[in-house]
């Protein structure tokens, strides 16, 4: 096949042939063939090669929610544009709903276990469901109403075409389908429904819901790897005119802009969502009172709401009467967004009070960040689970039902809202592939995620991106690890190793290893370059370091392609000073010096003090002998001279950072770059002079590189108790 085989066996090679010692001794090294090989698509840089180029899908697509039945059926156009400089034969388009199939592979290759105590959870889930569910194919015709062949393998679906199409050709064809809406509470989903008994309605989440195109690119070829359920998506962009009927007394929140406001909305409510665009808080545009009143009424009338979006890679809605509605506007670099947030009345207080804002502050602070948000609106639903498409998405965030709410919950909610509007930017903009690398958008996502909820509240108590709160995960077992730069279904330890590590990594490189104005440029670089395409992990990799002129493979290497992690322990201090009668000598003439050198040298050999203790190092320093010849400045000098001795015990290279806590109650950090491990990668050892006397040394003082074992961090060794002696010590 094509060269990208060699790539895949040497990073399969990278990711499981090593383990700790993965790159022992070449930690260093440039990552030459670990990468591919840069080409015309790809370039050297990290940037789009000028022979880049990548598919599109455009969608006519007519849908209809069955609100008594709990269905869905669907019919689109899709017109596929081959840009490749291959010749297409068929196409492979992805049936997401089929991994609910009774007999799909989502439920045949999972682990399972039973013990006595096997709670009613699990017990259901080892016998299965019988819901029918998937996707039923009625139709797929070409343009002129001849049937198309075709050919479902689970959850892709081959489409032969009449003929091939080349470089720059289309091809138009028609798909008809239906499908069972599965409820969510039962079976689970990134979509479907969920029903509330007190009212007897539903709230629909629809994804997922038309057989979509796969990505065919100069990576893979066509990206058609089965769908278990934790690799997501992998879509090529393409516009959108959707035209969704549902019961008259819904409200749609979807992907893309409302076309027949007049049809569909109520004069007042247009109104109000024009007041909305320029209003400096939320707008209610569909009151509680309104949805309660709509709840026990029910219409059976039907209506039609149509949206258009342009240059998507996918399309998603929610509907229900149960919908309660609020917008404002949003300045972006003088275009007004719409930010907005729909949620049934079980979500208030917390969605009214917060939802609206946090989008507004999410759109602000991943702009800065990366690009201009360029869609015209972006959308919370609050739909008791967490989930992201262009321009929406679905969030948990519920109260108890008296209203009341633990900070636990608020953040909670916060941090979903923030993290599932900031996957607008990645993947849905910034479009990597999904089925492939979880990292390259949960991990970026969660990264600025966490700058988000920082300039919410500074005092945010984020679970992931401060270096401390990773090191738990990094100081586990590796037996339940595996390399970030692994494939998502292989992945162990799912939040840890595809969201918080890579997170954690990338906010340690920031603040550490580069600083922010560096690492700012080359991020926001990344994100123009490879705004509406598709990157590959080489590509991230490749521009920030070409933006930044900062020498990272040893990062990579490190953070992405082991299981190392981070313990520098300070394993010995030596204090220094000239010695007082060598000095003296300084004040005499050349002659009296030759003749009390020999004398000088005996007498510091005889009061070097050894096998001192930690304590006694620094509080007796040792006579440093110098040669009689040396500058008059060197020997009058009163510096004391600190020599750290330094282990790399967790095989990860990192800057180290020292802090210098003096006798008089002062302190100072010195900061030395990771290329300090350069030459050996165990261990090393470097003099500090200082005019002050060292009461003690602390290494990662603000807990900022994730070290694992805080115990060999200081000198002289804090004197730790056992737990034993903790009790001990608490008994009367």
């Amino acid at each position: 096949m094509k060269s990208y085989l060699v790539f895949a066996v040497l990073v399969f090679t990278v990711h499981y042939g090593f383990g700790q010692d993965s790159f022992q001794g070449k930690k260093f090294e440039q990552m030459g063939t670990i990468l591919p090989t840069p080409n015309s698509y790809r370039s050297a840089s990290g940037a789009p090669g000028h022979d880049y180029w990548q598919q599109r899908a455009d969608y006519n697509i007519e849908v209809e929610l069955d609100d008594e039945h709990q269905t869905i059926r669907g019919y689109e156009v899709i017109t596929y544009t081959n840009n490749s400089p291959d010749p297409l034969s068929y196409l492979w388009l992805q049936l997401e709903q089929n991994m609910r199939n009774v007999n799909s592979d989502t439920y045949s290759t999972s682990n399972s276990n039973i013990n006595q105590d096997t709670k009613e959870g699990n017990l259901k889930g080892l016998l299965g469901h019988n819901f029918d569910l998937g996707f039923k194919i009625e139709e797929i015709k070409d343009m002129k109403g001849n049937k198309v062949p075709y050919s479902i393998n689970k959850t892709m679906m081959r489409v032969e075409l009449p003929k091939s199409i080349g470089h720059g050709e289309q091809f138009e064809f028609s798909v008809k389908w239906h499908y069972n809406i599965n409820d969510r509470k039962k079976v689970g989903g990134r979509s479907g429904m969920e029903y509330f008994p007190d009212d007897g309605n539903y709230l629909y989440t629809v994804a997922q819901f038309f057989p979509r195109m796969a990505v065919y690119d100069d990576i893979n070829g066509w990206q058609n790897k089965q769908f278990l359920g934790r690799g997501e998506f992998a879509l090529p962009f393409g516009d959108y005119k959707v035209r969704m009927t549902v019961p008259a007394d819904h409200i749609i929140a979807s992907t893309g802009e409302l076309q027949n406001a007049k049809e569909v909305l109520t004069p007042q409510q247009i109104v109000l969502f024009e007041k909305a665009k320029s209003s400096k808080e939320p707008v209610i545009i569909v009151s509680q009172e309104e949805v309660e009143q709509k709840e026990k009424s029910k219409a059976k009338d039907k209506k039609v709401w149509e949206f258009h979006a342009e240059n998507v890679r996918d399309f998603a809605f929610a509907s229900s009467r149960k919908l309660i509605w609020d917008a404002m506007g949003v300045n972006i670099n003088g275009k007004t967004v719409m930010a907005m947030s729909y949620y049934p009345k079980e979500a208030n207080p917390l969605y009214e009070e917060f939802s609206t804002k946090v989008v507004a502050q999410t759109l602000r602070t991943y702009s800065k960040y990366t690009i201009d948000y360029p869609y015209p609106v972006a959308i919370s639903v609050e739909a008791s689970n967490g989930m992201e498409y262009p321009m929406i998405c679905f969030n948990y965030g519920r109260p108890k039902k008296d209203g009341t709410y633990s900070d636990q919950t608020k953040y909670g909610m916060i941090s979903v809202i923030i993290h599932e509007v900031g996957h607008n930017f990645f993947p849905m903009i910034i479009n990597s592939d999904e089925r492939q690398w979880t990292w390259m958008d949960e991990g970026l996502n969660t990264f600025v995620q966490y700058l988000t909820e920082k300039e919410w509240d500074p005092n945010y108590p984020s679970k992931r991106g401060p270096a401390e709160k990773i090191v738990p995960y990094m100081k586990g077992s590796k037996d339940f690890m595996v390399p970030i730069m692994t494939n998502s279904e292989q992945v162990k330890q799912f939040g840890n190793n595809a969201y918080a590590k890579p997170a954690t990594a990338l906010a340690i490189l920031r603040e550490t290893v580069m600083g922010p104005e560096l690492f700012d440029y080359a991020f926001k670089e990344y994100a123009k370059r490879w705004a509406f395409k598709h990157p590959s992990p080489a590509d991230f990799f490749r521009t920030m370091e070409d933006a930044s002129a900062v020498d990272l493979d040893w990062f990579w290497k490190g953070w992405f392609y082991t299981t190392d992690n981070v313990d520098i322990e300070v394993a010995d201090v030596n204090w220094y000073k000239l010695d007082d009668k060598i000095k003296q000598e300084g004040d005499v003439s050349d002659s009296e010096k030759s003749k009390k050198k020999k004398k000088s040298e005996a007498v510091v050999e005889t009061e070097t003090v050894e096998n001192l203790t930690p304590s006694e190092k620094l509080s007796n320093p040792k006579p440093l002998k110098t040669s009689i010849s040396e500058a008059d400045e060197v020997l009058n000098t009163n510096q004391n001279f600190y020599e750290v001795k330094l282990k790399n015990n967790g095989g990860l290279v990192m800057p180290v950072i020292l802090q210098f806590n003096y006798r008089d109650g002062s302190s100072e950090v010195k900061r030395i770059p990771a290329e300090f491990w350069r030459l050996n990668e165990e261990a090393g050892s470097k003099v500090f002079v200082t005019e002050k006397e060292v009461a003690n040394v602390v290494l990662d003082p603000f807990k900022e590189t994730a070290d694992v074992n805080e115990a060999n961090n200081e000198f002289p060794p804090k004197e730790t108790k056992s737990d034993f002696q903790k009790f001990k010590n608490s008994q009367p």
